[in-house]
């Protein structure tokens, strides 16, 4: 435990702090500074990893419906990261050895869904010189993920309704039926159940909800923001063969004080970015592209009362470069650009740090690609 004195705030870090600890304690320590309060955790309920509740609930989620083969709606908004999650089920499931087929349903028009889907004979059409098997019986014993559902005109929701309740396929120009077992996981941008004008089948819907999973925003979970900002350093560090280790505390401030219109796939972009325009870094730390920062600050500026628009404080700058640098005090105050006399002045002003040893108990994960989370 660490605790600092002058404000009573309590950082539950180790030493080798990872990512999300630290992001768990920018965030906390932030709303602080603005005024706010975060609601504890009861005892027994700490998360030692600092992931957001909603980490900690989607893992529970996936092993469920891993566990399962019912069919699955995933909401969220567009670039939440609906497909990730379909993936992790999949591979986390007992059909991981067979394929997942990725279907969009949005850019299949109607004239197209039968052959697309259900494949076709030869001969069945002008053009149809060999049979074709179609997506859902590619994905045979496998996952068939039919992302935008929502976008589907109600003939082609009608076709899909039928082969889920009957487990059969017919292809275009054949008279038999053919049995398939593929797992249903749906993904939407659109409120299928309350949208008014919205026009979706409530059977199909029915059908395919069996187990739900909502994804929120990123502006509603901000805390996860330093460790996917961390997992796409570790990405692109690679593929652009650049010495990077970390953001900056300037550039964490920002990705902070942002609202991610477009969620977790515009903070990708964003990490790309500063990668494209990292020259040599000579410290190890990504620097926000100078338009992008004009771009968040002015953003900030014309909301400032957004509760998610938060100002990182010193103290949090403090504790996140320390945690980033394993508590050497010489590289933060390098990172900082501060004097070591200075870093201590700010260690006294903020109260002392005691280095923990980390007694957390293992905790259960979900493969991922040859990673867990």
């Amino acid at each position: 435990m660490i605790v600092f004195p002058e404000t009573g705030a309590r950082a539950r870090l180790r030493p080798e702090a990872s990512p999300q600890e630290i992001a768990a304690e920018i965030l906390r320590l932030a709303e602080q500074e603005s005024g706010e309060q975060r609601a504890l955790d009861p005892p027994g309920r700490e998360h030692p990893d600092g992931e957001s509740s909603w980490i900690q609930a989607a893992q529970r989620e996936i092993r469920n419906a891993a566990r399962s083969s019912s069919n699955v709606l995933i909401t969220g908004e567009t670039g939440t990261g609906k497909e990730l999650v379909a993936q992790l089920i999949h591979q986390n499931s007992d059909r991981r050895n067979k394929a997942m087929v990725a279907i969009n349903c949005a850019a299949i028009p109607d004239s197209l869904v039968e052959s697309e889907l259900f494949g076709y004979e030869r001969g069945a059409f002008t053009g149809a010189t060999v049979a074709w098997d179609g997506k859902l019986k590619q994905a045979d014993g496998g996952t068939a993920f039919l992302d935008e559902i929502g976008d589907l005109s109600p003939f082609a929701q009608a076709k899909i309704l039928r082969a889920i309740e009957t487990g059969e396929l017919q292809r275009l120009g054949s008279s038999r039926p053919v049995k398939t077992n593929v797992r249903m996981i749906a993904a939407t941008n659109h409120n299928l159940e309350d949208a008014p004008g919205h026009e979706f089948r409530r059977d199909l819907f029915f059908r395919l909800s069996v187990i739900q999973i909502a994804i929120p925003p990123l502006r509603e979970r901000m805390e996860d923001i330093p460790g996917l900002a961390a997992a796409f350093v570790e990405e692109f560090r690679g593929k652009f063969g650049q010495a990077v280790s970390c953001v900056s505390p300037h550039m964490m401030a920002l990705l902070l004080r942002h609202t991610w219109p477009g969620n977790v796939r515009e903070l990708r972009n964003v990490i790309e970015a500063a990668f494209v325009n990292c020259i040599g870094s000579t410290n190890g730390l990504l620097e926000m592209p100078e338009r992008l920062a004009r771009r968040i600050e002015s953003a900030g500026a014309a909301t400032p009362h957004s509760p998610q628009a938060l100002p990182v404080s010193e103290q949090a700058q403090l504790l996140a470069t320390l945690s980033s640098t394993n508590w050497n005090k010489a590289e933060a105050a390098r990172r900082l650009r501060w004097s070591r006399m200075t870093l201590y002045r700010k260690l006294a002003k903020y109260g002392p740090l005691r280095e923990p040893r980390s007694s957390d108990p293992p905790r259960d994960r979900v493969v991922t690609a040859g990673r867990t989370v």
